[in-house]
């Protein structure tokens, strides 16, 4: 009966469930956009098994990503020093160069971000082609994305034009091209770029002289433990010769304070934000399922209605209060089921197709189908109970007499 009376009344019975379909689609593709973004930034950062330790300096309390509002004060020397504790395997300064641009081949592109950094930036296997630039040498390393930014691409041995803010040029070999066009780090930012790394003698020019001898500065610094078990102790090692040794305590600005984060803290962090971030949006889509079962609820009332004098029947002719309750309730629940259902296939299909052209791995919780389904009942069950109660308390008499 329940059936019947939904296929009576298809083109009602439609829009009902689509306020149903909107919320659960919605849910469930920016659950999907989350979960996506989590691995991508898992896959990017690396988890329990990573051996980086980032350090940079920031204003107590700042707000932001890593490296943001750092000051250049790792100097050289300290950098040699981190270079000796026990348990390091690299220690590869960080300093972003202002670029203009890029040349090769008589074509010219934007800069990108370039960086100055140390050969031990890159893990051997990260080098597609070629091989790590050297230290003192006019060398270059590329991203793929980089590369594919001229019409003729730059390969191993070809010859490129930095122009530099200040308008000074430097002719480079490229040297090496990597694996991909990834972050190498949370300092590159997340996500493929166009990024050029050179070598930071003779091409970081932040100096300072406040520490006896003048001398590069820097202020970020990627340290490689040599394996994930000596990870907590060089950190340990790493915050005690910051604190009480470095020349970096004494160039600190006042208000400052070192930062030492590992990949496991830092991914947990971006989880944390991920996890708020989600489920905000997610509750603001949970809106559309309350507009959703705000539409079952005025339909069932109107269905309640048009069938008094059913209903009047069917109690003379001996059906119970349970028997009207139930008879309502089913259809508000299949109203439900129909919209959730489909719903979590658009949702699905929506989530699919935006993590394509943002180029995110595709990651589906295929729970949330089912908790979609549940969902939906649900919400139609909750939506009808008025209605169907309603219906369940009419009087016979009252039934055959309505007009």
């Amino acid at each position: 009966m329940s059936l019947r009376a939904i296929r009576s009344h298809p083109l009602r019975s439609a829009l009902t469930t689509l306020g149903v379909l909107i919320g659960v689609a919605a849910v469930i593709s920016l659950v999907i956009l989350g979960a996506s973004l989590q691995a991508e930034v898992i896959d990017e950062v690396g988890g329990e098994d990573a051996t980086q330790i980032y350090l940079w300096n920031a204003p107590e309390d700042a707000q932001g990503p890593p490296g943001s509002g750092a000051r250049a004060v790792f100097t050289e020397s300290d950098i040699d020093e981190l270079r000796g504790i026990n348990g390091v395997e690299g220690v590869a300064p960080y300093a972003p160069i202002g670029v203009d641009s890029l040349g090769h081949g008589g074509d010219t592109v934007a800069g990108g971000d370039t960086i100055a950094t140390d050969p031990s930036y890159f893990a051997e296997e990260a080098i597609a082609e070629g091989r790590a630039f050297e230290q003192g040498e006019p060398e270059i390393v590329l991203t793929p994305q980089a590369a594919e930014g001229f019409d003729e691409e730059p390969a191993v041995g070809d010859q490129v034009t930095i122009t530099f803010d200040d308008g000074s040029e430097a002719e480079l070999t490229v040297v090496g091209i990597l694996d991909s066009s990834e972050a190498r780090s949370p300092f590159d930012g997340f996500g493929e770029g166009s990024r050029l790394y050179v070598p930071t003698e003779p091409y970081s020019r932040t100096t300072t002289e406040s520490v006896g001898d003048e001398q590069r500065v820097y202020a970020q610094v990627v340290v490689s433990a040599e394996g994930p078990e000596t990870v907590e102790s060089v950190g340990v090692d790493l915050e005690e010769y910051l604190e009480t040794e470095s020349d970096a305590a004494t160039l600190l600005p006042g208000g400052f304070v070192f930062e030492i984060q590992t990949n496991e803290e830092l991914l947990e962090q971006v989880n944390d934000l991920l996890a708020t971030l989600t489920g905000f949006i997610t509750g603001i889509a949970l809106i559309s399922l309350l507009v959703g079962s705000i539409g079952i609820a005025n339909v069932m009332l109107v269905s309640v209605t048009e069938r008094t004098r059913e209903i009047g029947i069917m109690k003379t002719v001996g059906a119970q209060n349970r028997d009207v309750l139930q008879l309502f309730l089913t259809e508000a629940a299949i109203l439900g089921l129909l919209g959730a259902a489909a719903g979590a296939l658009v949702g699905f299909a929506g989530g699919y197709i935006a993590t394509q052209f943002i180029e995110l791995p595709f990651v589906a919780p295929l729970e949330w189908a089912i908790i979609a389904v549940c969902v939906g009942i649900f919400v139609g069950i909750v939506a009808g109970l008025y209605p169907a109660w309603s219906a369940a308390r009419t009087d016979p008499i009252d039934a055959l007499r309505y007009e």
